[in-house]
């Protein structure tokens, strides 16, 4: 029975929550960023470089034959430079939002610092000031 407490205990922190909402939010984000690369960032850029599709560019290690029941042996580094774009476009949008949030905080302003006691050297020295004066 404990055991159960203690995992509800630990499934309701804040922590787990806020991890929980981000992934789910992060996976919902990632599909708008794959969306606006392959089809708003990339045809451009296919048109520019001559109507190259990226995601259709691969590297052909053995020919597929369909009759004989062969898949074809591809790298498809297309799509891996389809990818680097998502996730350079997601790290500069994650950069704009830690900064935008880094902004909003405010510091708080310093304590001002007490000045520390005097030693007993500077108390002594201090006294015998004070007694010389009064002469």
């Amino acid at each position: 029975m404990g055991f159960l407490k203690e995992f509800k205990e630990f499934a309701m922190r804040g922590s787990v929550v806020d991890l929980a909402v981000g992934v789910v939010i992060g996976g919902a984000f990632g599909k708008i960023v794959t969306s606006l690369v392959d089809n708003i960032i990339m045809p451009p850029i296919g048109m520019l470089t001559g109507g190259i599709d990226f995601s259709s560019m691969k590297y052909v290690l053995k020919e597929g034959n369909e009759a004989a029941g062969v898949a074809e042996v591809a790298i498809g580094y297309g799509t891996f430079i389809n990818v680097l774009i998502q996730f350079i476009i997601v790290a500069f949008c994650i950069f704009l939002v830690v900064k935008g949030i880094n902004s909003l905080k405010r510091e708080a302003p310093a304590a001002p610092e007490e000045a520390p006691a005097p030693t007993k050297e500077e108390t002594l020295l201090t006294e015998i000031r004070d007694i010389l004066k009064n002469k």
